[in-house]
């Protein structure tokens, strides 16, 4: 991936990592578009990053997805890059009385949003470089998470497909593997002891620019190059087990 003079579609651009992502992509003279649910939170970034461009749109809704690609076929045709970063994390016991409900928003946000997506902007002529966000946990699941891990899994195994499939059309997909982070992903206060983020993003960076399709830090690199055996006991260990 070119990382400087894009047009740069960032899902959950405003806070977690995707605001880490928006931050450097600006550094580097990208042209950065933010969507997400909260349009005083998108305001904040636009006050601190005023070449951002913000669109409110909830992803969880289907007709506000394609409401957005529309505005951005119409708008911002020459966008290349497609960042699938949104993802919400909850945590739940499968014997919690809202589990089910729970469970469908986590799969609606973070397996049917992205794919939906990716059906969408991969029309686009411009398009170029589909980067998605999976975890560290799609290799081994924690327990206390564990719709959130499941829906990571899945997303990495499309990951790998829609890149062998999307080659044919000049599209590189590129899979954004972290760890835990010190974010407010799952609620405030639950990932205080982990790297920050910034950490993270320029670790990233650098093996973009070296060209690499699977961007790992810390833990995840592990877990990315860990054998079936070491992945046992790292869901083991994890989960006190």
């Amino acid at each position: 991936m070119t990382i400087s003079n894009n047009k740069i579609l960032i899902t959950g651009g405003a806070s977690g990592i995707g605001l880490g992502l928006t931050q450097r992509f600006v550094e580097e003279n990208n042209t950065v578009i933010i969507c997400g649910r909260r349009p005083e939170v998108l305001d904040d970034v636009v006050a601190t990053y005023p070449s951002v461009i913000a669109k409110v749109c909830d992803l969880s809704n289907a007709d506000e997805r394609q409401a957005l690609y529309e505005w951005i076929a119409r708008e911002h045709a020459d966008l290349n890059v497609l960042v699938n970063n949104a993802g919400i994390q909850n945590w739940v016991s499968i014997t919690d009385d809202d589990f089910f409900e729970r469970a469908k928003q986590e799969i609606v946000t973070n397996i049917e949003a992205p794919l939906h997506l990716t059906a969408l902007f991969a029309k686009l002529p411009a398009m170029k470089t589909i980067l998605n966000v999976t975890s560290g946990l799609a290799f081994a699941p924690y327990i206390k998470v564990p719709v959130y891990s499941a829906t990571k899994a899945f997303f990495r195994s499309f990951t790998l497909s829609s890149r062998a499939l999307l080659a044919s059309k000049g599209i590189e997909v590129i899979e954004v593997i972290p760890p835990a982070l010190n974010t407010d992903l799952g609620g405030k206060g639950l990932h205080n002891y982990a790297p920050p983020v910034n950490e993270f993003i320029e670790a990233i960076f650098e093996q973009l620019k070296a060209g690499r399709t699977e961007l790992t830090f810390a833990s995840s690199e592990t877990r990315a190059n860990a054998s079936a055996d070491e992945l046992r006991a790292a869901f083991k260990g994890m989960n006190g087990l």
